[in-house]
């Protein structure tokens, strides 16, 4: 299969044609190629109790057509206490950063483990396609619950760790000069008090002076209204400025999740949003729905009140479940990418600290930018 231009949301395969497996991924980029590093998702079927199979790794020059580079992090099937056993952790999210200081390559994994708690596992290897190595596993940062999460590092060097403190606030933390920990200090946002108006899924980047922010609430696989951010430093504070897709009347950012956000080289302002459609099969769900249900539940485990309506959402959510729908455990394997352009608008009257913009393309390509 080749291909000329992005046709989002669309089945995307890899040069052999088959269907490519890297979710909530990492875009890198080094010497000429770009490296597209993710969820291996293959084998989760949403009844095996397989939540990842390892971290897979594709490669490109072009940015539309993808080389199978394989298993970069392969599952721990031996030791069951391992956070690389796909039988008993959940991997999540991995993210990658190359240290130029020590020369090594850094990957943090969300890992949810079977007692329900979160935490991090820090791999380094010397290539960026491994062989990778443990140097720490079990991290709660801070001491706290960690969940979606984003990396990045200034131009001088300096590392940033932005993570969802589960179901309470979004947390920006400084990182150790060899990127496999945090260093203590840290600052919060966007305090929320339950789901799904917390801020999860947090993708940093760059645009001239600023610093953007653009995150996903916290409704699971099914999607929600994005939300973008600015600030005039790493730490903020962040002005939230809404959502930004413009044209998604189902308030689902076009049915998916933003996972990483990344500039391209070699054009003049060209950023793309990398998101997951993660439940294709599913886009029929109206959002206001489960968002009530997701609003109701954690009243409820909260001891608050409940309105009739909230009520009746209750036990409609209980039906789906008892038909398979909404019990977290999805068929990821069909899930697909939603690759779409920023646009941003310079501050105005009407946008005092600017805005970006994702607009809906059924096609798109490179040469549309300068």
């Amino acid at each position: 299969m080749h291909y000329d231009s992005f046709h989002p949301g669309q089945i995307w395969l890899d040069t052999e044609g088959k269907r490519i497996q890297a979710h909530g991924a990492t875009i890198f980029y080094e010497d000429g190629t770009y490296y597209w590093l993710g969820e291996n998702k293959e084998k989760t079927d949403g009844k095996n109790g397989i939540w990842t199979w390892g971290v897979r790794c594709y490669t490109s020059k072009d940015l539309y057509n993808w080389e199978d580079q394989g298993l970069i992090i392969s599952p721990d099937l031996e030791n069951e206490n391992s956070p690389l056993n796909p039988y008993h952790a959940m991997l999540d999210r991995p993210h990658f950063l190359h240290n130029k200081k020590t020369g090594k390559y850094v990957s943090w994994v969300k890992i949810m483990e079977s007692n329900g708690t979160q935490s991090l596992t820090i791999l380094t290897a010397d290539n960026i396609l491994g062989p990778y190595t443990i140097v720490r596993e079990h991290l709660r940062p801070l001491n706290m619950d960690a969940g979606d999460f984003d990396l990045t590092v200034a131009p001088d060097g300096k590392a940033y760790y932005y993570f969802e403190r589960v179901h309470s606030e979004l947390i920006c933390a400084d990182l150790t000069e060899d990127y496999t920990n945090v260093t203590g200090y840290y600052s919060t946002h966007f305090p929320h008090p339950y789901p799904p108006y917390v801020r999860e899924a947090p993708a940093h980047f760059l645009y001239g002076q600023k610093h953007y922010l653009i995150t996903s609430g916290t409704t699971g696989y099914l999607p929600n209204p994005s939300e973008v951010s600015v600030a005039d430093t790493w730490h903020g504070p962040y002005t939230v400025l809404g959502d930004p897709h413009p044209g998604d009347n189902t308030h689902t950012s076009f049915h998916s999740q933003i996972s990483c956000i990344f500039r391209v080289k070699g054009k003049k302002n060209l950023y793309i949003a990398a998101a997951d459609r993660w439940c294709p099969e599913k886009m029929d769900h109206p959002y206001e729905r489960y968002r009530l249900g997701f609003e109701a539940f954690y009243r409820m485990q909260y001891g608050l009140p409940l309105s009739d309506e909230q009520n009746e959402i209750i036990q409609y959510l209980k039906k789906q479940q008892e038909e398979g729908n909404f019990n977290g455990n999805e068929n990821t394997s069909i899930a697909n990418y939603v690759w779409l352009p920023l646009r941003f608008e310079e501050p105005s009257k009407k946008y005092p600290h600017g805005m970006v913009f994702i607009d809906w393309k059924d096609e798109w390509k490179l040469t549309d930018y300068e």
